[in-house]
């Protein structure tokens, strides 16, 4: 009997050491937890158009979308639409999430809120220093995200990095 025993636990043991996956641990550290990528809006699409035809009139490149951004960026503005506030809030959280998942070197964000059209934000934020900085600065990606809360009004999150 004890023999049997033994022979029984030899065999979990060499299942347990032979496994079928083909990730190493170095490539599941890599991967980003489960991340949610909305289908973009029509107002996102023309915000980003609307950003990269502004650059290109000022003689800087088109800026490619970003899978992870689109994913912060959503996060965040749904984060802005259940407290019903703009804010930058937890924005460092983004920074190092993209720094670690994006290969991000350099992040920033512009937000905002109210606004109802796409020409109507993207002129808003080119029309402050700030926001138009981030709109004109030394970036490769960036996506955009726009939510309705309950009563309608739009929140709006677009982040940029350097890669």
């Amino acid at each position: 009997m004890k023999n049997v025993l033994n022979l029984v636990l030899v065999f979990f043991v060499l299942i347990l050491s032979t496994s079928c996956s083909t990730d190493s641990v170095e490539e599941l550290q890599d991967t980003p937890a489960t991340v949610f990528i909305p289908e973009s809006k029509a107002i996102e699409i023309e915000i980003i158009a609307l950003i990269n035809d502004y650059r290109m009139s000022q003689g800087l490149t088109a800026l490619s979308e970003h899978n992870i951004v689109k994913s912060q960026a959503y996060k965040h503005t749904e984060y802005m639409v259940e407290a019903d506030s703009v804010s930058h809030a937890n924005f460092y959280s983004r920074k190092s999430y993209l720094e670690n998942n994006a290969g991000a070197q350099l992040v920033t964000e512009n937000v905002a809120y109210g606004f109802t059209s796409a020409q109507a934000v993207v002129n808003a934020w080119i029309n402050s220093e700030g926001h138009k900085q981030n709109i004109e600065g030394d970036f490769t990606n960036f996506d955009v995200s726009a939510e309705q809360s309950p009563e309608g009004k739009w929140y709006f999150t677009n982040i940029f990095i350097k890669k």
